[in-house]
């Protein structure tokens, strides 16, 4: 499977240090702390003198919501329907992987990717789409190389619905950010993550990411 991440950084020839990876995914339930956890990792990274930047791959449903709620509507899926808001979702996100993985190609640079296409897999799976649109899903996004690592922040549904509610300006249900969580756990990749407790501090999770890529 060509998006398979590895399980870890990547090795370094014996006795040498170890080798930077050059793409690294956050992926994860909304609530998670990805974004938070990207852009922070990115910072450390080039503090410590590596080429790094946080991309975001993001599929827009927050966009499509704040729209929706513009036009008197309730969120994406009543703007839109739930496959056009699928549709949409996948489309943009692939555009956002396309843009970041230029970008990594011409800049030379380390990429800290704020989701990568398994975040679009497992959404399919928590909408409930059909499984013929994540085998589309998955022809689309082969065209974009697997991560060097890709790291699963692992996070109690409890604990996400509480951040996502401090945060303000969304809202998701216990149903779904459970169901999410199964989505991403039942994917093929899943057991290829690096998966992090994401339940503690920001600086907690920072730490534990960074260990993992060799920087503690």
């Amino acid at each position: 499977m060509a998006l398979l991440a590895q399980s870890g950084p990547a090795p370094a020839p014996s006795g040498g240090p170890r080798r930077m990876p050059r793409t690294i995914a956050l992926v994860g339930i909304d609530g998670s702390g990805k974004t938070t956890q990207a852009r922070v990792v990115a910072a450390e990274l080039a503090a410590a003198g590596h080429p790094a930047v946080y991309r975001q791959n993001a599929g827009g449903r927050h966009w499509f919501g704040r729209i929706a709620v513009l036009v008197g509507r309730t969120d994406a899926e009543d703007l839109f329907g739930r496959r056009g808001t699928l549709v949409l979702e996948s489309m943009l996100r692939w555009l956002a992987i396309a843009r970041t993985q230029l970008r990594r190609v011409v800049h030379r640079e380390v990429a800290v990717m704020d989701r990568y296409a398994v975040c679009q897999f497992a959404s399919l799976r928590a909408h409930g789409a059909r499984p013929m649109a994540e085998r589309f899903a998955r022809l689309a996004y082969r065209l974009f190389p697997r991560p060097d690592v890709t790291f699963f922040l692992a996070v109690d549904p409890e604990v996400a619905q509480e951040r996502i509610e401090r945060r303000g300006y969304d809202t998701e249900t216990m149903e779904y950010l459970r169901t999410a969580d199964g989505a991403y756990r039942s994917l093929p990749e899943y057991p290829a993550f690096v998966v992090i407790d994401a339940n503690g501090t920001p600086e907690q999770v920072t730490k534990a990411i960074l260990a993992e890529l060799g920087q503690a």
